[in-house]
Formats: C-alpha cells, structure tokens, sequence
C-alpha cells in the first residue's frame, strides 16, 4: 500500500521529490483513460487472491463493494484526484483506502505495477481495436454501396497522374475498399495478440503466492496466457503492431484523399465535396476547400511518427520494465483517437460526395484507347510487341497530323498494317473498351460485379470472427 509520501514506492525514500520531478515522472493526466481496465484488472485478481487463500471471501467482496464504488464516481465525474496520485493505478489504490480501510492494502499483494498497467493497457486496447474494426468496417461499407450504385460510370483511369485507360469510377472505389479490407484483416490480428494475459507476472519474477493465472484469464476473458514473466512486463510488440497498423491505414487512406482532393479540382471537375467536409478562404470568397481530405492526408504523419517514436524508445531498452515505457500510452491514445476521426469523416466524405459524370466523360479522350487498338491488332494475329508499335506509330501519325486517334481514316491506318479493316472502329466505343477487362479483378462490369460481391463476404466474414467482447466478470 502506498507509504505515508502516498507513493506505492515510497518506503525506503526520505524527503520529498523535486516538484519539477514530481510533474516530469507522473502519468495520470492520461493514463487516467485505463479508470476502468484498471479496476477490471483489480478485481480479477482480487478473486485470484481470494482462491490462493490470501485474501478472505468477506476481505474479497469488501475490495470489489470498493472498487465499484471507485468506478461509479469514475463513471460520474465525482473521482477526485489527490496531488499525489502519479498514475491511475495510485489513484484508484488511494481512492480504496479512503473507502474500505486497510483491507485496501491487500489488493497489491504480489502483483506489480509492471504487470498491473500492461494489463491494463491490453484491457483498453482490445475494446478499442474492437470499436476501430466497426469503424473501419462502416467505411469500406459505404465505399462498395456507393461502387454498387455508380457501377455504369465511366471515367479516366492514371498511372504517372498521366491519363492512361478508361476504368469505370466504381472501379477505383474499390481499389481504395480492397486495401482497406487488408487493413481490416490486419487489426484482427493485432487485437488476437494484444489479446494476451500478463497478469500474475509482478515486477520481474513471476508470481510466488499461489495465484491462478488460468483463473485471471477466465476472469477477464483473455485468450491466452504470456509464457515469460520477464518478457510479459516489458514487450511492447502489440503496440508497435497496433501504431504500424495505423501508419499502414492512414497510408492508405491518405492517398485515396489525394485523389480525391486533384479530382475535387477545376482542372478535374470529376468530385464536389459536401459543404459538410470543406470549408472556405478567409480572403476569397469562390472557394471551397477541401479541408477534411487534407487533414486526413495530414493526420498520417502524425500517426508515422508516433510509431517511429516508440520504435525509437523499445530498441535501447535493457530487459524487463524500464520507465521508458510510460512513453507508450500517449501513443496509443492519441493514434487511436486520431483513427477514430478519420475514419468517422472519410465515411462521410464517402457518404456524402457529389460526382460529374458528365465531366468524367468528357475527360475520356481516343488516345487512352491506343492500348485497345493494339489488342484489336492481336485479335487478328499480331504478335503483341508489334502490335504495340503499330499502335504507337498510329499515334504518332494522329499527333502529327494534328487530330484525333479516331479521326485517322482506314486507309490511314492500312499504311501501318493491313490487318486493319472496317471494324476497327467498334475500338473507338469507350462502353465497348471497359467491358473487354472481363478477367476477374478487371474494371468490366461483371468483373466488377465480381469484386463487389467478393468484398461483401470479407465483410460479412469479418463481422463473424469479431463479435464484441464480452464484458470482464
């Protein structure tokens, strides 16, 4: 229990700690988000103590009457933070006292605050991954609605940011939706390795009282058990798989806002943003900007640094717990609120987003078909490569001549080969091109189709392998 400096340390210090100190070494102002993992925790082992025989069944309910009353004023508002409380696991250990006695003093037998505040952590981070797949989910949702609804809409596809075929629109949705469903696969299994059991290591050791970890986990609904007690209080592995998780979203994420901030252009004129995801100039009055998009593109920085940060931290360490780790509860906080608004606004966006057809296919010009008049070419027996060059030299011709591809007469183009014959221009029908990429994962419509229906299932089995975590007794 916590010596009379309030510290759960305090016992061998004299004197009293530099104030600078003081503020630099404390964590409560936020790691008081772990209120309720902490007290779940607490009353998990507060059972186990009860069945090793250290704790009696009357000492027991009278720590968890305590610890709910402890979460009640928590729940409330009403918790009232002492100057002394430097972590939340101090805080709700004090608050205890105050209410129960010095039956409270019994709580922290055996365990540590090393094995107490991962568990603590894995608690929240394993409710929070559940709260960010639901998210994700609703995202990549709207995303293959709104590819269903506009599959007929045709506009250019880019490699280079250079206009390079026609796609159709829902198709580039869904190369967005089909790396966001990886990242979906990848939380999954992030939230299966957070989802790992330290408690009933103590600081270093292990546990030398008799307490069931088997127990503890039952108790707060863990999956497994950590193999090592050294490496349980000290391994950071699933927050950095948590941080490069989010890194890897907000990648993914920052680039379809990319596209879809040069589409939203005057030069594109394929996108319209909601008034509800832009804002205006403080000095123009014409503009609409589309601040949402930005921010998300911006937003991923943050979150890479937070992952290079703890990186940075974990790869000095000596074993077991060292107080650089403190460090990794702001990173997770901060990079887990920050997933939760972005993906919440780019749901919106998505939702919301207004599109020109009319200009997406005006934007569609012969030249992108060269590639199909090569492939008209290979229809007759052409050999690829020199149909390819075929086609480039028709392009050079066109360019030369200051037209159109498809404004080259047959003649024209029997000059370059003979096997161009009247049927040749079924290749200047844009419908007619699209539909050709029928191979599955192709931009025709029952490739498409395909794509929409595949995606739908990942959902539906996503939504099978992740029901809400039942709460910890």
């Amino acid at each position: 229990m916590a010596s009379e400096s309030g510290k759960l340390w305090g016992g061998r210090f004299v004197g009293t700690v530099d104030p600078i100190m003081e503020k630099f070494n404390s964590s409560i102002t936020y790691d008081q988000h772990l209120w309720e993992a902490d007290v779940q925790g607490s009353k998990a082992y507060s059972r186990g103590l009860e069945k090793a025989g250290l704790l009696t069944k009357a000492e027991m309910d009278q720590i968890l009457h305590g610890l709910d009353k402890v979460a009640e004023e928590w729940a409330q508002g009403t918790f009232k933070l002492n100057p002394n409380d430097e972590d939340i696991h101090t805080a709700n250990e004090r608050r205890l006292k105050e209410l129960i006695g010095e039956t409270a003093g019994k709580l922290h037998t055996g365990r540590s605050r090393n094995d107490q505040v991962v568990t603590d952590l894995r608690l929240w981070m394993r409710q929070n991954c559940s709260t960010l797949s639901a998210l994700l989910c609703e995202l990549i949702r709207t995303m293959v609605d709104r590819a269903e609804a506009e599959r007929d809409v045709l506009f250019p596809g880019y490699t280079h940011l250079q206009r390079a075929q026609p796609i159709r629109w829902s198709h580039w949705i869904l190369s967005h939706a089909v790396a966001l469903t990886r990242d979906s696969e990848r939380l999954l299994e992030v939230r299966k390795r957070i989802n790992v059991l330290p408690l009933g290591s103590g600081a270093i050791a292990g546990n030398p009282l008799g307490v069931d970890r088997e127990l503890l986990r039952a108790e707060l609904d863990f999956g497994a058990i950590t193999l090592n007690s050294m490496d349980a209080t000290s391994e950071r592995d699933f927050v950095a798989e948590f941080l490069f998780w989010a890194s890897l979203c907000m990648t993914h994420l920052s680039r379809m806002a990319e596209d879809l901030i040069l589409y939203g252009t005057k030069e594109f004129s394929f996108v319209q943003l909601s008034d509800a995801y832009s804002t205006g100039s403080s000095l123009m009055p014409q503009k609409k900007n589309p601040d949402s998009l930005e921010l998300i593109r911006s937003k991923a920085g943050r979150v890479f640094g937070r992952c290079a940060g703890l990186l940075m931290t974990l790869k000095g360490l000596p074993s077991t717990y060292n107080k650089d780790l403190q460090e990794d509860k702001e990173a997770v906080f901060e990079v887990s609120n920050t997933m939760s608004a972005v993906l919440q606004v780019a749901t919106g966006v998505i939702s919301t987003l207004q599109i020109h057809h009319e200009n997406m296919g005006r934007a569609l010009s012969p030249d992108m078909l060269a590639t199909d008049l090569a492939y008209y070419l290979v229809r007759k027996g052409m050999p690829f490569r020199q149909a390819h060059e075929a086609s480039g030299k028709a392009v050079f011709m066109a360019e030369t001549k200051g037209v159109a591809l498809n404004q080259l007469s047959l003649q024209e183009l029997q000059t370059i080969s003979p096997l161009f014959s009247g049927d040749v221009s079924h290749v200047w029908d844009y419908a007619h091109s699209v539909e050709q990429y029928k191979a599955l994962g192709g931009t025709a419509r029952s490739s498409v189709d395909w794509q929409i229906g595949q995606l739908r299932a990942l959902l539906r089995a996503h939504q099978a392998k992740s029901p809400p975590h039942a709460s910890p007794k």
